[in-house]
């Protein structure tokens, strides 16, 4: 068992691949009661095209399968995993975004147990086509939920007007009519080939021995059969740099309204700048520029423009990268307009010494007081590692981080052809 120490931060990481290819992360903590465990496959709903396992050839399966697929784990033929887990003392959950799946749970009690049922019910699936059907009129009502809520319509909107090709504008969810035709097959054929161990990640942190519970996944893993790894080849059509649509409107019964302006990363600048320098200059500039203490946000206020859910955020992923501003609208015309105007007047603002060092150690302050939490730091730690990174090495990197290179980067973040608005209005 390998062995990690973070003196900045002062924590430890104990990890192994297994020989089944599971990658075991344990961050200990003493004088902690709570244990928090996530068990994470790299398979999300971008993941649409690709080879199965031990075939030659690409099959597409329906938009909504990873989600799909998340649900159906829990229900095994004779029994619940979800109730299980709260025999045992644990509150369990799980999640599917566009890039990956999560399986959690936390609890103070019975631990080894907790962690053999969270590896033993994602590692034994049952699908018959009756449990299916079934499955098919509950997911598809929590998707007709999701299209009543304006929140959700206009975060799905604007992903649709920034990308033409790319899986991330599908729903994660999928629509009614891709989750109707979800089949038994497509489960299985999924789950093949993204769930096999070498293909995901366990992160354990919280109070418990690393000896011991390194030993008990090990025991619980040389119990089972795997196939030999195989590398998984996904396939994504090229994705233009421009906005599919500068403009969406989406018209619903809504009292409020609301507003959301996308900014899409350069395709070719993707590919020139590490993945972990865009995951951070662009958090920190956003909030440097549109939080609360930043130069654009009492100007909004005061304007009118914005109310309590203004809110922003950025994604960098390996292939693909946005960054959102998005808020409810008594004017959405006028927010979109004014945030374009601010977006673009950014690249000609260049950032003194003084508030680069104060953007510095405001993003560090936000990534020590994350990792006082198990959650957070578990949740980021899988997500950073399966794109190449260390989140407990972030601090090192962003006191790297020099103003020449983020003045640069400044100029060249934004540009008009990369901005889409989608609001959502009262019809």
């Amino acid at each position: 068992m390998n062995k990690k120490e973070y003196q900045t931060i002062d924590e430890v990481i104990y990890s192994e691949v297994l020989d089944n290819g599971l990658q075991v992360f344990l961050l200990p903590r003493a004088n902690v009661r709570n244990m928090y465990a996530t068990f994470v496959t790299d398979f999300g709903g971008n993941d649409l095209s690709f080879i199965p396992r031990g075939g030659t050839e690409k099959v597409t399966v329906p938009d909504g399968v990873a989600h799909f697929l998340e649900h159906k784990l829990f229900e095994k033929e004779d029994h619940d995993a979800f109730q299980e887990f709260m025999n045992q003392g644990a509150s369990a959950n799980a999640y599917t975004s566009a890039t990956q799946t999560a399986y959690l749970f936390s609890t103070t009690d019975n631990k080894e147990q907790n962690v053999k049922t969270l590896l033993d019910f994602v590692q034994a699936p049952y699908f018959s086509d009756e449990t299916v059907e079934k499955e098919k009129g509950i997911i598809v009502q929590e998707a007709q939920m999701y299209h009543d809520q304006p929140d959700h319509r206009v975060s799905v909107g604007i992903q649709e007007a920034m990308y033409h090709h790319h899986g991330v504008r599908n729903e994660v969810l999928g629509t009614i009519d891709s989750i109707q035709s979800i089949t038994k097959e497509d489960l299985y054929t999924c789950y093949e080939t993204f769930y096999h161990p070498s293909n995901m990640v366990l992160f354990i942190a919280g109070g418990f021995d690393p000896e011991r519970m390194m030993e008990v996944i090990k025991e619980n893993q040389n119990g089972k059969d795997f196939a030999p790894p195989e590398e998984i080849i996904r396939f994504t059509e090229p994705e233009p740099t421009a906005v599919y649509e500068a403009e969406k409107t989406i018209s619903m019964p809504v009292n409020v309204q609301k507003s959301a302006i996308g900014i899409k990363e350069d395709m070719q600048q993707i590919a020139s700048i590490p993945q972990v320098k865009r995951v951070l200059l662009n958090g920190m500039l956003l909030d440097y520029f549109f939080g609360k203490s930043g130069p654009f946000y009492n100007d909004m206020y005061a304007a009118g423009l914005i109310d309590y859910s203004f809110n922003f955020m950025s994604n960098a992923e390996r292939d693909h990268g946005y960054s959102l501003i998005a808020s409810n609208a008594e004017n959405p015309d006028a927010f979109a307009a004014h945030i374009k105007e601010l977006l673009l007047s950014i690249k000609d603002q260049k950032l003194t010494e003084e508030a680069f060092t104060r953007m510095k150690k405001r993003k560090i302050g936000t990534l020590i007081r994350g990792m006082n939490e198990l959650e957070v730091i578990a949740d980021n730690y899988v997500w950073y590692h399966n794109r190449g990174m260390d989140y407990l090495q972030l601090i090192p990197i962003i006191q790297e981080l020099t103003l020449e290179e983020t003045n640069a980067y400044i100029e060249q973040w934004i540009t008009e052809e990369r901005i889409a608005v989608c609001k959502v209005i009262a019809e």
